[in-house]
């Protein structure tokens, strides 16, 4: 997902600099611009995808040696 948004964000400066440039009504700066919603549109797909964790979850991450993060195996 990092490398996703890293993309997004050169993809983004790449737009601004050829809107600028070709003008905003130019058919090049649609194109980069759709490039950039392409991108951002897959990160909210991956983002979608992945699993959310529980507040209990968060709470383990954070204090795993907590009472009610103990696991016990038989």
């Amino acid at each position: 997902m990092a490398d996703l948004k890293k993309l997004i964000e050169q993809e983004l400066a790449e737009a601004r600099e050829v809107c600028e440039i070709k003008g905003d009504g130019s058919k090049e700066c649609a194109v980069a611009w759709d490039a950039v919603e392409e991108l951002q549109a897959a990160a909210s797909h991956q983002k979608a995808q992945e699993p959310s964790q529980t507040s209990l979850e968060k709470y383990c991450d954070i204090n795993p040696e907590a009472d009610e993060c103990r696991v016990y195996e038989n």
